[in-house]
């Protein structure tokens, strides 16, 4: 994906002409007596921008040639993978392309059938006669190096130049209708020639953006600019999968992986690593699970070679087949293909449908392990469980897991695994809490966030974590007001019908261990939960659960947005999904 910088043409044409300005050596301005504009020398920085910016691209043919610094001429024929196909448009090459693409497991291979004439990036022809002969043109095309093409921005034509001697008398004047017209004209100049441009002329960037130009400082920093601003497509690859050690990290973490295929030392091995998937972490951790589940851990990390190929080196106690430096050597949609000399390949296949994305098993079950979670929401086939809300999990080892509302404690069993799809799952067990067993497909991890999901058949469930230490000034002042004495209901507001008379003569008290009672007239009436917290986005809640009976006190169970707050008054709302509003204030 080519991805762009988006600047007005004012404001572009402003930083660039600053950065410009400020680190040109070789610009070259001659004061002449012409009205045409100032003039340059032919060997100065500005002439070569603007024959850098009209040379021939030869990058759209690199799936042939290898080589983004000349283009093979139509027509030619080629063998891709035993059948000719003779090439006469660009459109031709997708046809190479579909070739490649239709078999996963097969060794793509191009043969051009000599000799051919290239273009070269100054617009000249030559005669190549043999596959050695390209070779060594192609090597001398350094990947981002010699490749100086400027393929960003372009010119509209016509654009009339001037030429001049050095007793600053006008020799010509030449109207220039083409790329390949200006690149040539320059070509043919002597290093002391002279020339200028008639302004204003018209530069059109690579999003079809216009931008005028009117002198020469102006050109040369609006040319200067657009070298970085998109994506050139000169790897010597096709199929726009260009791709860095920065990108292959990301894009290798952020989902599992399927191996489809591996062939090691010349040997297909694909059968017996059918369903393994791979799951590459952020730390360097690398784990592959089988189709049994069994769990293989390794190390992973990426380098460079001079030449600009991406290695990527796994390294397993028993996995041997896996153990190597890989050539990464191509990057599609969702998929990737590795090599290595000797008759070594793996291609794996990127599965986000499950989740977990840069998170191991192993790492998920530390994850759980380390802190507290509360119940932000549990619902079973489209229907809530609101009397779990702000339920804590404790995740303990053994495979031990607890479940608590501060006055019982259930207890049940967990473990991390994959699922039949081979997405992380969290499996649990309780014997009397039936809501919360299931095996949770892992669909989000946050910061502070777990989210599992079937959609399929409405499952959900989104723990909160609460770390023991952390402190939270906000979340600690809220929670000492409440427990400050005993409160009432001062309005109930739902959607603008006020339902504030449904809970006179309750009294609320926010006791320790998160305990909620509530009374009426001295006589304790019913026991809930409540928390303080502050969520994954930042803002501050207060969980209140006092069950999911169907009485009017359940109308308070819900993980309430903060307001405001005194020493005697506290004000939550409720922001439901069709817009609704609901509000609550507590007074002492």
């Amino acid at each position: 994906m080519k991805k762009f910088l988006n600047l007005t043409a004012s404001l572009w044409l402003l930083i660039g002409a600053l950065a410009f300005t400020s680190c040109q050596e070789e610009f070259e301005e001659i004061n002449t007596s012409s009205t045409q504009g100032e003039s340059f020398k032919a060997n100065s920085s500005t002439a070569r921008l603007l024959e850098d910016t009209s040379s021939r691209d030869g990058s759209f043919d690199n799936i042939v040639d290898g080589s983004s610094c000349f283009a093979l001429n139509f027509p030619y024929t080629v063998n891709v993978n035993g059948l000719d196909i003779t090439i006469d448009s660009k459109e031709d090459l997708h046809l190479i392309e579909e070739i490649f693409d239709e078999f996963e497991d097969d060794i793509d291979e191009i043969d051009i059938f000599f000799p051919i004439t290239v273009t070269l990036p100054d617009y000249s022809v030559i005669e190549i006669e043999s596959a050695e002969a390209l070779a060594e043109l192609a090597r001398e095309c350094i990947e981002g190096g010699d490749d100086r093409d400027i393929e960003c921005i372009d010119f509209a034509y016509p654009i009339t130049l001037f030429t001049f001697d050095l007793d600053n008398t006008q020799t010509g004047q030449v109207t220039i209708e083409s790329d390949e017209q200006l690149r040539r004209f320059f070509h043919e100049l002597e290093d002391e020639a002279i020339v200028s441009i008639e302004y204003p002329i018209t530069l059109i960037k690579y999003d079809g953006t216009e931008i005028q130009v009117n002198n020469n400082t102006e050109l040369a920093a609006a040319l200067e600019m657009a070298k970085d601003i998109c994506d050139e497509d000169d790897d010597n690859d096709y199929n726009d999968d260009d791709f860095d050690e920065e990108r292959l990290e990301a894009y290798l973490t952020e989902c599992p992986w399927n191996v489809l295929s591996v062939v090691r030392d010349e040997v297909d091995q694909s059968p017996q690593y059918e369903a393994y998937k791979m799951f590459f972490g952020v730390d360097g951790a690398v784990e592959v699970v089988d189709r049994n589940g069994n769990t293989l851990v390794g190390e992973w990390d990426i380098d460079a070679t001079a030449s600009g190929y991406v290695v990527l080196n796994l390294e397993f106690d028993t996995l041997v087949d896996f153990s190597l430096s890989w050539f990464v050597y191509e990057i599609e949609e969702g998929k990737i293909k590795l090599f290595a000399e000797g008759g070594n390949r793996i291609i794996m296949k990127m599965d986000c449908e499950n989740g977990g994305g840069g998170i191991l098993p192993g790492t998920l079950t530390e994850i759980l392990r380390e802190c507290s979670w509360i119940i932000k929401k549990v619902k079973n086939q489209g229907e809530e469980i609101d009397r779990l809300l702000g339920y804590e999990f404790e995740f303990q080892g053994e495979g031990v897991v607890t479940l608590s509302n501060g006055i019982t404690v259930s207890q049940g069993t967990w473990e991390v695994g994959t699922g039949v799809e081979g997405g992380l799952v969290l499996a649990m067990s309780f014997g009397d809490e039936p809501g919360v067993s299931f095996e949770w497909p892992l669909r989000q991890l946050l910061d502070d966030r777990l989210k599992f999901e079937v959609e399929e058949i409405d499952y959900e469930l989104i723990l909160e974590r609460v770390c023991p230490g952390t402190v939270d000034g906000d979340v600690s002042e809220i929670r000492n007001v409440l427990m400050g004495g005993d409160w009432t209901v001062a309005s109930y507001v739902e959607a603008d019908m006020d339902m504030t008379a449904e809970f006179a003569g309750f009294d609320f008290s926010f006791d320790a261990e998160h305990i909620l009672n509530v009374s009426t007239n001295m006589d304790p009436l019913k026991t809930g939960l409540w928390r303080v917290i502050r969520d994954e986005d930042g803002k501050l809640k207060v969980y209140l659960n006092l069950g999911d009976d169907n009485d009017e006190l359940s109308e308070l169970t819900e993980d309430w947005d903060f307001v405001s707050m005194t020493e005697n008054r506290i004000e939550l709302k409720d922001y439901e999904d069709d817009g609704s509003v609901t509000v609550l204030v507590f007074e002492k």
